[in-house]
């Protein structure tokens, strides 16, 4: 049985969130909400570091995302574009320092990108904005709900900018490309009832506490469940999102053919003829990459 365990950031305490662990779901919670929870310099590699060692470690079998206060996430925060952060290296020619500006972007996607890579599924409730970086946030999780205060914004068009941590790849193949197009050239506010008519949000509650006691009723769903299956449930659809149909179904024969535990599919017919909860052996860790 999972029992209550706190996880303690890589800080004391984290400037960006607080991260607990408990019946198997891990609880990241944004704690700046006096800053609408804006995304400062330590947040890009808080993030990816949290996650990253929940997958890594097999420390939760579903990811919970929320925040507190008024909104989910203004985005970047105001200082990265005030304090020169989008500027690039101060040498070099502007070729040699745009390369090297390439791979700053590409560290910021990879903080988001470790969302959609987690062995477990990421569930995000949002309410209030969710605009520019919280888009590129949301767009790599599993599902997305709302409050009906909440708003949406490809906020980076309206600033000068073209949106680069992950929105556009991610949200044509979320929404209608013609929706997805509107919102990135317009960067208007796309309000919860269009944004679950559209498909972004799977829905859309009265209140944050509301949302919050939903989401966590699914997220126990998806931890009573094996969790080799969910995982690759999670894999499946990645993949097949990204492949042909005939490469999907040949990768999930190729992954059942492997990873197909017979035994707890025994186990839970068992359990539930006895009116009992089946059990299932968690993921296990793996090895910790080097340079991480």
């Amino acid at each position: 049985m999972w029992k209550v365990i706190i996880v303690v950031a890589s800080t004391p305490r984290s400037w960006c969130f607080d991260l607990t662990v408990e019946d198997g779901i891990a609880h990241i919670r944004f704690n700046r909400p006096e800053k609408a929870n804006s995304m400062i310099p330590s947040f890009w590699t808080e993030l990816p570091d949290a996650v990253n060692a929940l997958s890594r470690d097999a420390a939760a079998r579903v990811i919970v995302l929320s925040a507190e206060g008024r909104h989910f996430s203004s985005g970047m925060d105001i200082s990265v574009f005030t304090e020169g952060g989008l500027d690039g290296p101060a040498s070099g020619s502007r070729f040699v320092r745009a390369e090297a500006f390439r791979h700053h972007c590409m560290a910021l996607q990879d903080a988001f990108t470790c969302l959609e890579e987690a062995r477990m599924p990421v569930l995000v409730a949002i309410q209030g904005a969710s605009v520019g970086g919280a888009m590129d946030l949301i767009t790599a999780c599993d599902c997305r709900y709302a409050t009906k205060d909440a708003f949406f914004s490809v906020h980076e068009t309206a600033i000068g900018m073209t949106a680069d941590v992950g929105t556009y790849p991610r949200l044509v193949k979320l929404i209608p490309e013609g929706w997805a197009r509107q919102m990135s050239y317009t960067a208007e506010r796309v309000g919860a009832e269009k944004a679950r008519e559209i498909g972004l949000v799977n829905e859309v509650y009265d209140s944050a506490e509301e949302m919050l006691e939903a989401v966590m009723v699914i997220a126990r769903q998806i931890a009573a469940h094996a969790p080799l299956a969910v995982s690759g449930a999670k894999r499946m659809v990645n993949y097949a999102r990204d492949h042909s149909t005939a490469d999907g179904l040949d990768y999930i024969a190729t992954w059942n053919a492997s990873m197909l535990d017979g035994e707890a599919i025994r186990n839970t017919f068992m359990a539930q003829a006895k009116g009992e909860k089946p059990e299932y052996d968690a993921l296990l860790p793996v090895k910790k990459a080097a340079g991480e």
